[in-house]
C-alpha cells in the first residue's frame, strides 16, 4: 500500500469506563483495514507532566523536554498509538490540529505541546502494514469527549497482545480505571501490549492461549519459575519468533491534586514500578514501556487536608492494576471442526482461488479428494497456514473452516468473493483475485 486512503472509525466502543472529569477529553480512532488505532487525551487546561520510560525499546515524541523538570504546566495532549514508530506521526498531527483549530498558535509560550508513545502491532498478528496516520489522529482529537474511555480492543489497543514471552499471544487492548476519595481524583489508562502475562491479584493469569501440556491452574509464578522451559511449546525447546519480541505497555496516570515536578516524577516511578505486579515479566529488553504522570492542578494542596504524594502513589498503583485488568477483552474460542459434515465438491469449488490480503500476504485455496486446502503464496505465512505446504481446512459449518492449533483460526468464505480470517475485532480480509 503506497499511500493510505482509509476511512477512520471514531469513538467505537463496547464496554467503557465512565468517569467524572470534564478537564480530560478522550477520543479514539481506528482503521478497520489494519486493524490498528490511536487514543488521544486532550487536557482542557494545560497540565504538568512527568515521564518514566523503561524496557529496551520505547518510542516517544517530546520525551526529552519532559525530563527537564520545568514547573510551568505546558501539556495539551497525550497520544497513544499503534503502528510502531510510524504511528508517532499521530502525536505531531494532534499538535498541528491544536494550531489549525485555533487553540494554540506560533507565539512563544503558546506553541502546542503534544507528547506520545507507540506500540508495535505489526508482525505475524496481522497481514498488512496499515498504521495510524495524521488523518486518523486528527479525527480522533476533534471527536474527543469527556468521561468516556473504551475498554479492550479499541483505539491504540485495537491489535494489542500480551504474554508473548510464554507464547500465550492472548488478545489485549486498552484499560482504564478511576477512583475518587473526597475531592481527590485519580485516573489510570494503559495500552497493554506486553511481553509478560497479565496477572490478577491472586496470581492467576488473566488471558493466555495455553499449551496443551500445561496444568489447568497454572499461575504467573509457575510460568516464571519454570522459565526458560515454560516458554517452549510442550516444554521441548522452541525459541520465540522475532515478531513476538516487539512489545510495549504505554500508560497514563492523572491526578487532580496540584503537585510539583519532583513529586510527579516520583509518582511516575512509583506507579510504573508497581505495574510489575500486574504484568509478569515487566519492562524486559523487548518491551518499550512508558508511563506519563499528569497533574491537572485543579485541587490545591491545603495544609492538613491534602493527600501526601506517597499515599497518592499507593492508591494510584492499585488503580493502575485495575486498568491493566480492564484491558483484557473476551478471548475468541477455538472453533471446533465437525467431522460428520460433508460438503459437496460443487460447494468446495465455490471457494477455490487466490485471495489477497496485502502485497505481503496471499492465500491459495484448492480442493482435492472432496477436501479443501490452503497454502500461503505471498512473502509471509498466513497465521497457521504456511508457505511450505498446503494444509487441510477442516469444516466447521457450510462456509467456515479451521486449522486446529494452539491459537484459534476461523476461515470464513463469503458470497462476495472474500475470505475472512478470525471474524470480529481482529479480522483480516482477503479478496479473491482469480
Amino acid at each position: 500500500m503506497a499511500e493510505q486512503d482509509l476511512t477512520p472509525v471514531i469513538n467505537a466502543a463496547g464496554k467503557t469506563l465512565e468517569f467524572d472529569w470534564p478537564t480530560i477529553r478522550v477520543g479514539t480512532g481506528e482503521y478497520e483495514e489494519g486493524p490498528t488505532g490511536v487514543t488521544v487525551f486532550h487536557f482542557q487546561k494545560r497540565s504538568l507532566v512527568a515521564i518514566d520510560a523503561r524496557g529496551g525499546g520505547p518510542g516517544t515524541v517530546n520525551s526529552d523536554y519532559l525530563r527537564l523538570g520545568y514547573e510551568v504546566p505546558k501539556l495539551d495532549a497525550i497520544v497513544l498509538s499503534g503502528g510502531s514508530w510510524y504511528g508517532l506521526e499521530s502525536t505531531t498531527a494532534v499538535a498541528t490540529a491544536l494550531k489549525d483549530d485555533g487553540l494554540r498558535d506560533a507565539r512563544w509560550g503558546n506553541v502546542a505541546l503534544a507528547v506520545g508513545s507507540i506500540i508495535y502491532d505489526f508482525g505475524d498478528r496481522r497481514l498488512n502494514e496499515v498504521y495510524p496516520d495524521k488523518k486518523l489522529a486528527q479525527a480522533a482529537f476533534r471527536a474527543a469527549r469527556p468521561g468516556v474511555f473504551p475498554l479492550g480492543a479499541y483505539g491504540a489497543g485495537r491489535m494489542a497482545k500480551s504474554g508473548g514471552y510464554f507464547n500465550c499471544n492472548a488478545h489485549s487492548g486498552q484499560g482504564g480505571a478511576f477512583k475518587q476519595i473526597g475531592d481527590l481524583k485519580i485516573a489510570a489508562f494503559t495500552v497493554v501490549n506486553a511481553m509478560g502475562v497479565i496477572t490478577r491479584r491472586d496470581g492467576s493469569i488473566a488471558a493466555c492461549f495455553r499449551d496443551a501440556s500445561w496444568p489447568k491452574n497454572l499461575s504467573a509464578f509457575d510460568l516464571a519459575d519454570g522459565s526458560p522451559d515454560s516458554r517452549k511449546p510442550g516444554w521441548t525447546g522452541k525459541a520465540l519468533d522475532e515478531d513476538q519480541r516487539a512489545n510495549t505497555t504505554i500508560s497514563l496516570l492523572v491526578v487532580n491534586q496540584k503537585m510539583s515536578y519532583a513529586e510527579l516524577n516520583r509518582l511516575a516511578v512509583q506507579v510504573h514500578t508497581s505495574m510489575a505486579r500486574g504484568i509478569q515479566p515487566f519492562a524486559t529488553e523487548f518491551d518499550g514501556d512508558v508511563l506519563y504522570a499528569v497533574s491537572t492542578g485543579e485541587l490545591e494542596k491545603k495544609e492538613g487536608s491534602a493527600v501526601t504524594p506517597v499515599d497518592i502513589g499507593v492508591i494510584a498503583a492499585d488503580v493502575m492494576w485495575d486498568a491493566i485488568l480492564a484491558s483484557v477483552p473476551e478471548q475468541p474460542a477455538a472453533p471446533k471442526a465437525s467431522p460428520r459434515l460433508r460438503l459437496a465438491a460443487s460447494e468446495l469449488e465455490n471457494y477455490v482461488g487466490e485471495y489477497t490480503f496485502s502485497e505481503f500476504a496471499r492465500l491459495r485455496i484448492t480442493t482435492r479428494d472432496h477436501k479443501l486446502f490452503a497454502q500461503a503464496t505471498g512473502p509471509r505465512d498466513v497465521f497457521a497456514i504456511k508457505r511450505t505446504d498446503a494444509i487441510e481446512l477442516q469444516p466447521v459449518t457450510q462456509n467456515e473452516f479451521t486449522v486446529p492449533s494452539r491459537y484459534p483460526l476461523l476461515v470464513r468464505f463469503s458470497k462476495a468473493g472474500e475470505v475472512i480470517l478470525n471474524p470480529g475485532r481482529w479480522q483480516q480480509t482477503g479478496r479473491r483475485s482469480q
